[in-house]
């Protein structure tokens, strides 16, 4: 099938897959470990790129769960096999189903990044449900959810395992995929074996303990921007002043420093001897740019003197308009959890930048972290990689 398209729709659809056998990819390139060699650098492709995060509903099934899907040997030209905006029978639709022999296998509901996923996990899992659908998954793209439907419990209880494109390393994420989701795997009944097996198994409650840790650490050093809003908010309440996003997350970074108490065996407490318990304890160490002062960036080989974290992100932006004028106002899909992060409204944000010549204002209520974070999601949206923009500081 794939064959009898025309170049150009193998091309656009492919890219460096084009002309191959739809029905090889899932084996191409695989090394002597069994690595989907071709599924590991489609990944490690993804992760350099932060594009997904402005990516439409559409876009992510093209660019990312199409591809994902073909190199786990599922052909997406087929619609016996991937069944693109598949029927329920009691109502609705489900973006894909994975089929065989005319059975339906795995539903897959895809959402663009700015969608909360989980006021659509129960309409996914009651239609999965209802079919019969021993698999579900949720998807922006970035973030991939696996359910086992007809497990009992709460639609978060049926959760077994999650995929953070973002996060988790590539050899991980394609092993996982190979495991959960490849076509020879769900075709023979494995995938459901291996799903159950997570779903019951001590090992799911021993990684999330070894995983708790970096966690902590994650939080500590680079405070969510929904944490952050909830204390600055909890505080006006209280006082009836708001304080700005860097005093939040220097408050939680100054208060959660301590390192989480680690929990021993009794008999491995009287097997240590003091110096070794201590060493056990270590020390935190301040990670990204919480408590600092920007004083530079250099972008595109020029260096700018900055102020601030804000002036640095309106300049940046007003960089990228000067660059980019036909394109700039790509800038407004870039949104948060609870509002857009660019606007031609300034009502929409809490403290509205305006950027200049351009009639669009930029939320700039922002902690140093999620204000680097946001300047890299703009320069990803024109292009640039991960590491253009170098930023200079001082504590």
């Amino acid at each position: 099938m794939l064959n009898n398209l025309p170049s150009t729709a193998r091309e656009s659809f492919y890219g460096d897959y084009a002309y191959m056998n739809i029905n090889k990819l899932a084996n191409y390139g695989e090394g002597v470990n069994g690595m989907n060699e071709k599924l590991l650098n489609l990944i490690k492709e993804l992760q350099s790129s932060r594009k997904l995060e402005t990516y439409s509903e559409e876009a992510t099934k093209q660019a990312v769960v199409l591809k994902i899907l073909a190199a786990l040997g599922w052909d997406p030209f087929e619609p016996e096999e991937v069944y693109p905006e598949y029927s329920i029978r009691n109502g609705g639709r489900v973006d894909y189903s994975l089929r065989y022999n005319g059975i339906n296998k795995v539903f897959i509901e895809v959402k663009k990044i700015s969608e909360d996923l989980e006021r659509h996990q129960e309409q996914l899992l009651n239609y999965s449900f209802h079919e019969g659908v021993k698999l579900a998954i949720l998807t922006n793209g970035i973030s991939w959810w696996f359910y086992l439907p007809l497990r009992e419990g709460s639609w978060e209880q049926r959760k077994f395992y999650t995929i953070e494109i973002y996060e988790q390393d590539a050899e991980s994420i394609a092993e996982n995929f190979e495991k959960f989701l490849s076509k020879e795997n769900v075709i023979s009944g494995k995938t459901i074996e291996f799903a159950e097996n997570v779903y019951k198994s001590k090992q799911k409650k021993s990684l999330i303990e070894r995983t708790l840790p970096k966690a902590w650490e994650k939080i500590i050093t680079e405070p969510d921007e929904q944490l952050v809003e909830l204390l600055a908010d909890t505080t006006e309440k209280i006082c009836g002043y708001r304080p700005d996003s860097d005093t939040v997350a220097k408050f939680i970074h100054d208060t959660l420093k301590s390192p989480p108490i680690v929990h021993m065996p009794t008999q491995d407490m009287h097997t240590l001897s003091p110096k070794k318990i201590k060493s056990n304890q270590k020390a935190h160490t301040p990670t990204g740019y919480t408590g600092k002062s920007i004083t530079a960036f250099v972008l595109d080989g020029k260096r700018y003197s900055v102020k601030s974290w804000r002036e640095m992100l309106l300049k940046v932006s007003e960089l990228m308009y000067i660059k980019y004028p036909n394109r700039f106002e790509d800038v407004l899909t870039l949104v948060g959890r609870k509002r857009p992060y660019f606007s031609k409204n300034p009502n929409e944000l809490r403290i509205p930048g305006e950027i200049r010549g351009t009639g669009i204002y930029v939320e700039t209520h922002l902690n140093s972290n999620n204000c680097v974070k946001l300047t890299k999601k703009v320069l990803a949206l024109f292009g640039y990689p991960e590491d253009a923009l170098k930023i200079e500081t001082r504590d």
